[in-house]
């Protein structure tokens, strides 16, 4: 029945289940791996046939794989706001339907009143990185280190961004993509070391530094958080040499199997520095794959639809975590998770805890991922833009409204009453149980309305862009 699975109208941090931490354990040191439109089905472990994955398989042998891993929103801005804060984007202003992700002209970004996961580790003492993507504001007052990074390497929004006038028009420029067609900076901290970025190198070099962070830091009494945003797959897709015409899948393939040689990089030198055992790593990426872009896209798998939609393909994702001697080996959680819960497991792994000042939506994932318990999380939330399209409830997720993916902005249909699927029975959404199940849909209803009265107004930091002098 799903009535028992309501406990709460409220959010659900404050009734959790928590796991009490040894005051003497060592807090581990932490890295999020984090890609850029990578579908649910675009690795080997989680069943594509073509692209090999053999560093991700591996991490997945030796730690988790999850199931029903979820994203805070189905775009870029969005999705990483809620990583780094542990709230939806809907609490802060980082989310509009207009305007859905930050751009160049943008006069916003993360505000400075929130306290991102990089934040609430360095309160606690821990070194902190960013390295790669980060997209929740360009200008220095929003860049990672005016928000709890130690330091910063990458790009400041979508590589796609910035195309200069003299690019080809329409979509050839992506599809068939020069490094001078897209003139993204490349920071280091604050100050742009590159521009217009050799994207070609970018992977390369995210990994490079981020090794560098790695050893700098490995055998020191503090511990550290290292946040590692790769860029792609997200077009236009560019790779290094070295994985030219490489993966069965085409420049795909390519692409992804350069970003498992990163994440092999990445675990053999923790292995190799004697960390491991103290190191949670974990490999998710930011939303569903942009199926508009055909075969320079990715796959959701058995999963519907992609990128920009609140079908499960846009914002159900791969997850690994991997944490030799605590996290039990080659085990396949069912259970939900989502982003937003990173930041009060990692602040309560670092022996601190979670912000109470304010409405947090993830929660403590510490039963699940040592396997004494079942995952805390019954309930995702799924917004496009500022409005709520979509509610999960144990297995039954409910669509109020539906509209098609990003790059297909058509066809936005409110439902009366609301369609209704058993995602574990399910997963694609194809069969409509709305008409056996008129209780699950009034309690998922009640679920809708308490959250709507969750949410305060602030104000929207997309919709505000630069003005000429």
């Amino acid at each position: 029945m799903i009535a028992p699975l309501l406990l709460s109208l409220l959010p659900m941090l404050a009734t959790a289940p928590t796991i009490e931490k040894d005051n003497d354990a060592p807090r581990p040191n932490l890295v999020v791996i984090f890609t850029d439109d990578l579908g649910y089905g675009d690795l080997s472990c989680y069943g594509h046939p073509t692209i090999a994955t053999p560093n991700l398989d591996r991490m997945a042998a030796e730690g988790q794989r999850w199931t029903q891993f979820y994203v805070g929103a189905s775009v870029c801005t969005p999705s990483r706001a809620a990583l780094m804060t542990g709230r939806l984007p809907i609490r802060s202003g980082m989310c509009n339907t207009r305007r859905r992700v930050l751009f160049p002209d943008s006069a916003g970004g993360l505000p400075a009143s929130e306290i991102t996961l990089a934040e609430a580790l360095k309160d606690l003492g821990y070194a902190t990185a960013m390295v790669g993507k980060w997209h929740l504001g360009h200008l220095a007052e929003f860049l990672p280190t005016n928000h709890g990074f130690d330091s910063y390497y990458g790009i400041p929004y979508s590589n796609d961004m910035d195309r200069v006038a003299s690019a080809p028009e329409g979509r050839v420029a992506i599809t068939e993509p020069e490094i001078e067609y897209f003139n993204v900076p490349l920071l280091q901290d604050t100050r742009i070391i590159e521009r217009p970025t050799d994207q070609r190198t970018l992977t390369r070099r995210y990994t490079e530094q981020s090794l560098r962070f790695i050893r700098d830091h490995a055998q020191g009494d503090q511990p550290f958080f290292l946040y590692l945003a790769h860029s792609m797959p997200h077009v236009p897709l560019f790779r290094s040499e070295a994985f030219v015409d490489a993966s069965r899948r085409g420049l795909y393939g390519d692409v992804i199997e350069e970003i498992d040689w990163s994440v092999g990089q990445i675990l053999d030198t923790i292995r190799e520095l004697g960390i491991a055992e103290e190191t949670l790593v974990v490999f998710t990426s930011d939303n569903g794959p942009w199926l508009t872009y055909d075969q320079q896209g990715g796959s959701a798998g058995l999963l519907r639809n992609g990128k920009g939609s609140t079908w499960e393909g846009g914002m159900r994702e791969p997850f690994l975590a991997w944490w030799p001697g605590t996290i039990p080996t080659g085990q396949v959680v069912p259970d939900l998770g989502s982003t937003m819960d990173l930041l009060p497991t990692a602040v309560r792994l670092a022996g601190g805890e979670p912000p109470s000042d304010r409405v947090l939506d993830g929660v403590d994932l510490r039963p699940a991922l040592f396997g004494a318990g079942p995952s805390p999380r019954d309930s995702m939330f799924y917004y496009r833009g500022t409005e709520l399209y979509a509610v999960r409830l144990g297995p039954y997720k409910a669509h109020f409204i539906t509209q098609e993916p990003y790059g297909r902005d058509t066809n936005r249909i409110e439902h009366d009453p609301p369609l209704l699927f058993h995602l574990e029975h399910d997963p694609s959404e194809r069969f409509d149980v709305s008409a056996d199940h008129p209780e699950v849909l009034a309690t998922i209803q009640a679920l809708a309305d308490a959250h709507r009265a969750s949410v305060e107004p602030v104000p929207n930091q997309l919709e505000a862009r630069i003005t000429a002098d």
